[in-house]
């Protein structure tokens, strides 16, 4: 007798846009995109590889997340939607 119900195999798959999760997929055709309206389609090409590769190694043996810490950081605090870098006695405080 069959089971009734079905179970994924992996849980924590990321979920995925043909070959690639989403951050890629976007990584790959925005840049493409952008070639296309440009009317500089191997240009777009040429970027989007790029930043898929770039993509690829940042994620490579590391969840998404690192990304996302690294973008806090780094980036102006208008990007995430944060006025201002909180002083560094309230950073330690927030965990």
């Amino acid at each position: 007798m069959a089971d009734r119900y079905l179970l994924p195999r992996r849980l924590d798959d990321p979920e995925l846009i043909g070959l690639w999760t989403i951050d890629e997929f976007l990584g790959l055709i925005i840049p493409f995109a952008w070639g296309i309206l440009a009317q500089h389609i191997l240009v777009g090409i040429f970027l989007a590889f790029i930043v898929w590769f770039a993509l690829r190694k940042a994620k490579s043996g590391r969840a998404a997340t690192h990304l996302l810490h690294a973008a806090y950081w780094y980036l102006p605090g208008s990007f995430l939607g944060l006025k201002a870098t909180p002083p560094s006695h309230c950073r330690l405080l927030a965990g």
